[in-house]
């Protein structure tokens, strides 16, 4: 584990100098931006249509990063020829694949918190100077503690992204790796739909595709709460605990095949 976190920060480093910086500088214009121009043209749902634009930005930039950063992580320094010097040293390949799965992790959660940060700051700003009225008629509070959960299940949704990644990442090249990785992330949000794919199809062939799929791709539609915390709806810790765990599995299982691939890959 020590190894591993040797390399996790190294690659923390490295992140944070090269990405993390530019997508947090553009990620704050876009939503201070928008903020701006929506309180100005919207009456009375600016503080609801800017939670939504702060959960679906963080959404999406965060599995840009763990897509496009995750790729990377093992398949260019192998390209590059650059990780043939830490193979050398006594390290596990296991220990390199989580090790850098984890730095990746970390810089993602510093990417995930600081624009938490920047949404409460925006949401305090356009709520300052409204009636008290006015805001008891919202479907939840502008500083709404409900929108940490959302952001909790945002970060949650990048794990498993990143460990997809750091996955197809382990055998494949850059550019397979981030088709397979965003076909599975596209996939995954319709997840259930797959389960009940044969009442629409008559092909058995298609309804036994569908079924293995369903089982086999991770549900991302399940770390989806953004609309429900958006409209004061109640997610549960129960809900949350769940949905951490069915990640938890899927990472594992994930980083371990990861890991068992890297380490029968012959680098001679």
């Amino acid at each position: 584990m020590k190894t591993a976190s040797v390399v996790a920060v190294a690659v923390f480093r490295e992140s944070v100098r090269d990405k993390v910086f530019y997508n947090l500088a553009l990620f704050a214009l876009v939503l201070i931006g928008a903020s701006i121009v929506i309180g100005q043209l919207t009456a009375g749902q600016d503080v609801k249509i800017i939670k939504d634009l702060g959960l679906s930005a963080t959404s999406l930039f965060g599995v840009f990063i763990a897509v496009f950063v995750g790729i990377s992580l093992v398949s260019k320094e192998v390209d590059r020829r650059s990780a043939y010097p830490l193979l050398a040293k006594p390290i596990r390949r296991g220990e390199f694949i989580v090790g850098k799965y984890a730095g990746l992790l970390l810089t993602l959660l510093v990417n995930t918190v600081v624009m938490t940060i920047a949404l409460y700051a925006v949401l305090f700003m356009l709520s300052r100077g409204v009636p008290a009225n006015v805001q008891r008629a919202w479907d939840a509070p502008a500083m709404d503690p409900a929108l940490l959960k959302a952001m909790a299940l945002v970060y949650v949704d990048i794990a498993v992204v990143t460990a997809v990644a750091v996955f197809f990442s382990s055998y494949s090249s850059p550019m397979l790796s981030a088709i397979f990785t965003l076909g599975v992330y596209v996939a995954g949000q319709f997840s259930a739909d797959l389960r009940h794919f044969d009442d629409v199809v008559s092909a058995p062939a298609a309804s036994v595709i569908a079924r293995v799929a369903y089982y086999l791709l991770p549900d991302f539609s399940k770390f989806d709460v953004k609309l429900a915390v958006v409209h004061g709806m109640p997610v549960s810790a129960a809900y949350l605990a769940s949905s951490a765990l069915y990640a938890l599995v899927y990472i594992a299982a994930l980083l371990f095949g990861a890991s068992a691939i890297f380490a029968r890959r012959d680098f001679k």
